[in-house]
């Protein structure tokens, strides 16, 4: 019988004790171990179920077991082949919350092309001071600018708008809250709708 010493060694690592590793690791791997019935495991032990040299064996090898189940069970919500063609590729500089599997496609509606996004919708009213017509905007559901999503696109606009403009002496920033009462777009998929389409609006407050 050849006593498997890697197999001994976790075993003592685990908190049981030289001599009843000793036990358990004869011709067997960590495999074998975990697969024996609790009868097998006193009976090699030498000890009654009751024994707490049984019961110190049996726990180690259940929390062995449950740290194991823990690292199988993660999963990878952000990755290459969960990104759509759409969506910002900001992998690898910082955490994008657009590129959550969770996350639809979210994006900036041109100023010009707001009031023909928007008036399929019936937003396009009549000013009643004017008596111009105007796009009711704020009857939209609001998204704080401060939001992660705002926040992602806000700096991808801006990194573009900085690197289509370098060398250029007379480029000027986009100001401060530039963001604020522009029109975002939310696309959603569906296995069953299909594409559903939404628009929010940007605030800087509640």
């Amino acid at each position: 019988m050849v006593v498997k010493s890697a197999t001994k060694k976790r075993l003592m690592e685990m908190g049981i004790a030289e001599e009843y590793a000793h036990k358990l690791a004869t011709d067997r791997n960590m495999t074998d171990i975990k697969a024996m019935a609790a009868d097998e495991i006193a009976s090699c032990l030498g000890v009654s179920k009751d024994d707490e040299i049984f019961t110190g064996a049996m726990n180690a090898l259940a929390e062995l077991g449950q740290r194991r189940q823990k690292r199988r069970s993660r999963k990878i919500t952000i990755s290459k082949k969960a990104l759509d063609d759409d969506d910002m590729d900001l992998a690898g500089t910082k955490f994008n919350v657009l590129n959550h599997i969770f996350v639809p496609h979210q994006e900036l509606v041109p100023e010009e092309d707001e009031e023909s996004e928007l008036e399929p919708w019936g937003l396009l009213t009549t000013d009643e001071e004017t008596g111009e017509p105007r796009l009711a905007k704020e009857l939209l559901p609001k998204i704080l600018i401060t939001d992660p999503v705002v926040q992602v696109i806000k700096e991808t606009v801006e990194r573009a708008r900085e690197a289509n403009s370098e060398g250029e002496e007379e480029h000027v920033p986009l100001p401060a809250g530039w963001l604020s009462d522009r029109v975002l777009k939310v696309i959603r998929k569906s296995p069953s709708a299909g594409k559903s389409i939404a628009y929010r609006l940007i605030v800087e407050g509640s």
